[in-house]
């Protein structure tokens, strides 16, 4: 039985994406770019909010720090309105830790963002860590942040599982030598996840338990 499952966050544990691709629109409105459906978004997150900005304002480079410090203060204040955690993701994480494994949680949204959202989503889950970007230290799919969790709760990387809807969590999982699980339900198809090296596919939440647990 895995003593750990590390879990990306957007996608994976909420859907996210209504409120950031609301921010996001509202602060390029600000200066008169174009905006974007909600869909798209799909393929602009995934790798922080510096990356997120940069393919938002494309070619208008010039407007790429007003629109990514408007996008701060914006999703900062509305990063509740319209997001909820996937069905089956609550219980999921309960019967984790009722089990005894760690929780925990390994994003590329600011780290100020993603407690904000978890302990909002999820007032009763014990996350053991939750490690979201911080200024210098390497986003995923580099895997110092997953072997930094690992390291800090003593383990081995292949003592723990680690969960996203992403080819950047697959990397990021295989790189740090832990098994991978790719998610169904987030934001990516499947081919993208057994392509990046998901070890394993889910389309429940409930199914994170069982492979967990054996």
């Amino acid at each position: 039985m895995k003593q750990c499952v590390i879990f990306d966050l957007d996608g994976t544990l909420v859907h996210s994406l209504p409120d950031i691709a609301a921010a996001m629109n509202r602060s390029l409105s600000k200066f008169g770019l174009p905006v974007f459906e909600e869909s798209a978004y799909k393929y602009k997150v995934g790798n922080g909010v510096l990356k997120l900005t940069e393919r938002c304002v494309g070619e208008h480079k010039e407007f790429y720090q007003q629109v990514l410090d408007a996008y701060k203060v914006d999703y900062a204040a509305n990063n509740q309105v319209n997001s909820h955690a996937f069905r089956g993701v609550t219980d999921m994480l309960h019967a984790l830790c009722e089990r005894g494994i760690h929780v925990c949680v390994l994003t590329n949204k600011d780290q100020a963002d993603a407690e904000h959202v978890l302990s909002h989503y999820f007032p009763d889950v014990r996350f053991s860590i939750i490690r979201g970007r911080v200024e210098g230290v390497p986003l995923k799919p580099d895997p110092a942040g997953a072997l930094a969790i690992a390291e800090e709760l003593g383990l081995q990387p292949a003592d723990c599982w680690y969960v996203g809807d992403t080819s950047t969590d697959m990397k990021c999982g295989v790189n740090a030598g832990m098994e991978t699980i790719g998610v169904l339900w987030g934001y990516r198809p499947r081919e993208e996840l057994t392509m990046s090296g998901a070890r394993h596919l889910v389309s429940e939440p409930k199914e994170i338990v069982e492979l967990a647990t054996v």
